[in-house]
This record gives structure tokens, sequence and C-alpha cells, in this order.
């Protein structure tokens, strides 16, 4: 494996905002917080029950229905999904949705597609939820079947509109045109995971960006030149993708908040805390820039930090009002 593409070490800021145990007045007001904060992204996850799996016993919002919610209560920042899992939705119909929510939001909307993780809400809402393999199947025909209805080539229809065919083993489409087309005339399309054989060589084939949960720099930095080495294979520049990352957050305005907050996080994971752990901004504002600043070195494009309510609201006002800009000054 070659080293990954050096870059400059400059860095985007998100917040990826889990749509579970908040009224919808309160989730609004999120996200009106940390637009006007100046963040760069801001998005949900696609769950049907809470994350991590408690059984169902959290309120957790739809998706796409959030997602619309959000493009009306902001207005800087891009927003997206990180990610949708393929089997909940046909394809089609995702990029209909995606559309629509592109133009609620004046062009900020992006789209990311993931094999998916989470079999309990699956089998609860009575989803198939089939092998990894075949799942990985699904994804690489949606991702190809999607970025045909939202990139149109040209209009190519005796009527004059683009229209997509498209005969898989899982999805089918038949001379579909989505209307209307994407604000920008196309949505990116990202990519959601770290599976090094086929989910980054789909980023690498398709995606305008790549995503990876809770990892920690060095496997981040490891994965992104897999990535590097899956673009040359496919004959694609790879500074053409953007890179992302979404770490847990779970620091603190100060030295007792960040140590309580960590506890916290430990009980909320239980079991799984310590596949997360590596991956998990800890410790006070300026541990936090640190840590952000080693997945820029990592080849990082942008660093999402993922809140799950109950979450620590003084420690978020710092994370704005503290890494952000000095992140920015030193990342700059």
């Amino acid at each position: 494996m070659r080293s990954p593409t050096v870059r400059p070490v400059t860095v985007s800021l998100g917040v990826h905002v889990g749509q579970q145990n908040l009224t919808m007045d309160e989730l609004r007001a999120l996200w009106r917080r940390v637009d006007d904060a100046g963040v760069d992204w801001i998005s949900a996850w696609d769950h049907l029950y809470e994350a991590p799996p408690q059984g169902g016993t959290v309120p957790h919002f739809e998706a796409v229905a959030t997602l619309a919610a959000m493009a009306c209560e902001t207005r800087n920042a891009r927003l997206g999904c990180l990610v949708f899992y393929v089997g909940y939705r046909n394809p089609g119909l995702l990029a209909k949705a995606a559309a629509t929510i592109d133009h609620i939001s004046g062009g900020r909307f992006e789209l990311g597609l993931g094999a998916g993780w989470h079999e309990w809400e699956a089998a609860a809402f009575g989803y198939d939820f089939p092998s990894l393999g075949t799942r990985l199947d699904m994804l690489d025909e949606s991702t190809r079947a999607i970025r045909g209805l939202l990139t149109p080539a040209g209009a190519d229809d005796a009527d004059g509109i683009h229209r997509t065919t498209f005969d898989g083993d899982h999805v089918t489409l038949e001379n579909c045109s989505a209307l209307p087309t994407p604000v920008r005339g196309h949505i990116p399309i990202w990519i959601g995971g770290v599976g090094e054989k086929r989910t980054l060589r789909m980023a690498a084939r398709y995606a305008d960006g790549w995503n990876a949960a809770y990892i920690d720099p060095a496997e981040f930095g490891r994965l992104n030149g897999v990535l590097d080495d899956w673009c040359e294979v496919e004959g694609r520049d790879p500074s053409t993708i953007e890179r992302s990352v979404n770490l847990a957050f779970a620091g603190g305005a100060d030295d007792a908040s960040a140590a309580a907050n960590e506890q916290a996080m430990r009980a909320q994971w239980g079991p799984m805390f310590e596949r997360v752990a590596g991956g998990a901004l800890l410790g006070t504002p300026t541990q936090a820039v640190e840590q952000v600043l080693a997945y820029a070195e990592a080849g990082a494009d942008m660093v999402n930090i993922a809140l799950r309510a109950p979450y620590d609201r003084a420690a978020v006002d710092a994370y704005l009002t503290e890494v952000l800009p000095a992140v920015r000054s030193a990342a700059a």
C-alpha cells in the first residue's frame, strides 16, 4: 500500500446529530444553534431504533422527514445523511427524496449510502437483512442507479428528458426520469464504511466522498491510503474524493465534566464502548483541538462530532465557541 495522498492540513467541521431522545422542537433548536455557530456540515443518521441498540426503548425520528425539517431550519451548512441503509428504501424513491430535500435546502443536500448494520431494527420492522456480501451488492447497484438519476448526463430522450434504465439483481429502473433535477445539477454521493475490499473500492469508483466512523487517527490514515490505492486501480484522481470521519462526542468544558462525560459514554455504549472509544472525542477543549488536528493530518477533510442525547450542552457550547475557532486558526 502506498502512502496516503499528502494534502495541506485544512479541515471542515461538522455535527452529526442522532435524532433520538429529543423532541422535534429540541432538534430544531439544536440545528439552528450549530448552523448559526458556523459549522460546515450537519447530518442525521438512518435508523428506526436508537443507536446503540436498546430494544426500541428510546424515541427516534425517521431520517427522510427529519432531514426535510433540518433543511427548513438551517441556512448555511451542507446537509446530509451518514448514511442511508439501502435496504430500507427503493433507490428510485430515495433519489426522489434526496432531490426534494436538495430543493428545500437550496442545493445544500448530499446523499450518504451504506450497507447497514442495525439488524435488530430491521428485524423489528420486518425488513430483510441479508448477509453482508448481499448488502454490499445492494449498495453497489443502488449507488449506480441513484447516480444515474441524480447526475443527469444530458437530455437523451425524444422529449428532451434524461432517463435512466437499470437492470440489476436488486435494483430495477425502467426508462425512469427524476424531475426536478438537483439544484446544482447533481447531488454529491458519499459512501460510508471501512471495508477495505469492497466498500472502499466502491468509494473510489462511484463516490464524491467517503465517511468512516469511530476509528482512531492512525486507522483512518491507513484506510485513507487503501482508498488511494483503489483510486489508482480505478483510474481516479484521489483528490476528487472528500474524506470524513464521525467521532463519538464525550468531551467536556473542563476536566471534571470531561471525566463525567466519558463515564456516561461508557455506560451508554456498554460492551460496545471499547469498539468506539478509539474514535471518540474526549477530554477538554484543548485536547479536542489536538485530536481533531490529528485526523486532519491523517487525511480527513472533515471531522464531525456525533451527538447522542442526553448530551452535555456546556460541552457542546465549548466545542462550538472554543474548539472550532482554534482548529480553524491552527489549520489556516
